[in-house]
């Protein structure tokens, strides 16, 4: 029985059975660690599922609550809309009578602003008769008569227009406005030789001027264009008046005019309203534009000015010594010789020069030419200087020198910094002296200068004509540029012409 070993085979069951105890051991202990982490999240899940189970009972109680509100709701809204129906229909009523009313009141204003505007438009209603007077001329013989030829014009223009307003007359105003440039014009007739006093044209333009309250006769100086620009702007003015019922306008002999009537009688209304005043005959341009035509030739001229005037050189009055002044006596020479100039007899009595004579010609002399005028200002207007006066003014220097801007054009500019003489009381030939003095400097614009009263010279004051010679510039180192002496002039005492255009730039 040796052979069976029975302490060897115990040894190993002894090994087997400490295997199997740590095989329990080990599996008790598993055991016992998932058993703890298993009631964990048992104790979770409770917690969890006890949350869960509050969320919900919330979410029921919100949702029966959200519902009760909703149904709560759409109840309110039900009411509501009905009212807002209710409320709407009672306010269509009430503003469909109102606006029924305001309909009515606004008819009812509208036929009264008919009525009014009506009554508007033609109450003051006036015809408006504007005239280029530098191309439509009154006939001489109105011209002639001065301020009673001016009022006449006035009133037969104003009772010719009157005439054609028919049973309107009595309410119509007839304005009328003559633009023309006076001091030409009267140059102009006097060449034609339907003027010989140049104070007849100025007495009948104020004689028209006064013969209307609404007639004007403007004198718009010298300048192109300047009466087609103001008689324009006037009739742009007044086409836009309703009260305005018509417009003549006296252009018939200006072409010019028609783009601008082209341009602004543009409507059937507006070119009824629309004549144009015929004197001489009207141009090919107007007539076709098919405007009214008014025949005016009782009066206004039916011809234009034409220069009668003799195409000889020049010509002026002959001084018994055989010398005169140049230019109608319009100033004398800068050194003056009282027996070869005109001069006023001194106020005094005793001292100075007296005036000398005019006689004719001699049949031994050379012929007389016309008088020579510069264009397109003309010449500067006669001055009558008294040699005595004009001596002692000449001999003011510095300080004591007569200012010219202060007794010429008013108030000097410079006032107290001016260096020449202000508190001088001047007499009546001292200023005709200082206005001689003065016409010695060129005009910067020469005879394109359109001031009216400018002070400086507009041509040589210092030319003589002796009997049988050709004219002669006295002044020494003369300012004045060789366009602006008569044909032929002999230079006494030239000046370099660039030292001379250098001179006229100052003044």
């Amino acid at each position: 029985m040796a052979h069976l070993d029975f302490p060897a085979r115990w040894q190993q069951l002894e090994v087997h059975k400490d295997l199997s105890n740590a095989l329990i051991r080990d599996l008790l202990a598993h055991y016992t660690e998932r058993e703890a982490v298993l009631v964990n999240e048992n104790a979770l899940l409770r917690a969890e599922l006890k949350n869960v189970q509050l969320d919900l009972d919330d979410s029921m109680k919100s949702r029966r609550e959200c519902a009760y509100s909703e149904s709560k709701f759409l109840y309110h809204e039900h009411l509501f809309t009905d009212h807002v129906l209710l409320e709407r229909k009672c306010l269509l009523t009430l503003c469909s009578s109102t606006v029924q009313k305001e309909l009515s009141l606004a008819n009812q204003t509208i036929d009264r602003y008919d009525i009014n505007y009506d009554l508007f438009i033609n109450r003051n209603p006036y015809v408006i008769v504007l005239i280029d007077g530098d191309g439509m001329l009154f006939h001489e013989n109105l011209i002639h008569k001065g301020i009673e030829g001016g009022k006449e014009a006035a009133n037969a223009l104003r009772d010719i227009i009157l005439e054609q307003c028919h049973e309107l007359a009595n309410e119509m105003e007839v304005v009328a406005k003559v633009c023309a440039n006076v001091t030409g014009l009267s140059k102009a007739m006097r060449h034609d030789g339907s003027l010989q006093n140049i104070d007849d044209l100025r007495d009948f333009t104020l004689g028209f001027t006064q013969g209307r309250a609404s007639f004007d006769f403007v004198d718009v100086g010298h300048g192109k264009e300047r009466a087609d620009s103001k008689i324009k702007e006037c009739m742009r003015w007044h086409l836009r008046n309703h009260n305005c019922k018509q417009i003549l306008l006296g252009i018939s002999h200006d072409a010019g005019y028609a783009p601008f009537l082209e341009e602004v009688v543009n409507t059937g209304e507006d070119r009824n309203r629309v004549t144009i005043i015929e004197g001489p005959p009207i141009v090919r341009e107007l007539s076709a534009i098919n405007l009214q035509i008014l025949p005016l030739k009782t009066i206004f001229r039916d011809e234009k000015l034409v220069d009668r005037s003799e195409p000889e050189r020049f010509s002026s009055p002959v001084l018994t010594n055989g010398a005169t002044t140049w230019a109608k006596l319009t100033s004398i020479p800068s050194v003056p010789n009282p027996s070869t100039v005109l001069l006023k007899k001194c106020t005094n009595g005793t001292n100075g020069p007296k005036t000398t004579s005019f006689t004719k010609v001699s049949k031994a002399a050379k012929p007389a030419s016309p008088a020579w005028i510069p264009e397109p200002r003309g010449l500067d207007p006669k001055l009558d200087v008294n040699q005595a006066v004009l001596d002692r003014v000449k001999r003011r220097t510095g300080a004591d020198k007569l200012c010219n801007n202060h007794y010429l054009r008013g108030p000097c500019a410079k006032g107290d910094e001016c260096c020449f003489e202000h508190d001088h009381k001047c007499t009546k030939d001292e200023l005709v002296a200082i206005s001689f003095l003065a016409r010695l400097n060129p005009c910067v614009a020469g005879q394109d200068c359109d001031t009216e009263n400018c002070i400086y010279g507009h041509h040589c004051p210092s030319v003589v004509n002796a009997v049988g010679k050709d004219p002669v510039c006295t002044q020494f180192s003369c300012k004045f540029g060789e366009e602006d002496h008569p044909f032929d002039t002999v230079i006494k005492h030239p000046k370099k012409w660039d030292e001379r255009k250098e001179d006229r730039s100052l003044y």
